[in-house]
């Protein structure tokens, strides 16, 4: 079985029956930016996009991602090294103090950004609210995801 992820195509030797997209993610593909954490989709740690949703790929079997697309946080910055507007915000704004959790982060704000261009402080805490952030840094988050909704908007 082939996944494409990042828009690359993969033949990856898994259990496709028992393996998580996850695990299949970090253990198979070495893309370990997506996180394993609670492990039953209730932290975002683990937060990718699959055919343009995000989802907690540690809820999803391996088996039910053939013929979609897998977007990863590796996947955000361009070719030639550029971060993504998201990305750049998170540092801009030092979003991160363990950084543990700030992958789902990103990949559940660019879902937002991506269909809303100018979201509110309550756009934002709706969308965010499946992912949590042991250190807190919700005002940052939500700082980080003001300054890169224009950034994000002006590159398309």
């Amino acid at each position: 079985m082939k996944l494409k992820v990042n828009g690359a195509e993969y033949e990856v030797a898994a259990d496709w029956y028992n393996e998580s997209l996850l695990m299949v993610l970090r253990e198979h593909l070495g893309l370990t930016g997506s996180r394993f954490s609670c492990g039953i989709g209730q932290c975002g740690a683990c937060v990718v996009h699959l055919d343009g949703a995000p989802v907690n790929s540690c809820l999803i079997p391996v088996q039910d991602v053939a013929d979609k697309d897998v977007l990863t946080i590796e996947g955000l910055a361009s070719a030639d090294g550029a971060l993504h507007p998201l990305q750049q915000s998170w540092i801009d704004e030092n979003v991160p103090q363990c950084g543990f959790c700030q992958s789902g982060q990103i990949m559940q704000a660019l879902a937002l950004l991506n269909n809303t261009p100018d979201p509110s402080d309550a756009d934002i805490d709706q969308a965010m609210s499946g992912n949590l952030c042991r250190c807190g840094t919700y005002d940052r988050i939500r700082k980080a995801i003001k300054t890169a909704a224009p950034k994000l908007w002006e590159a398309v």
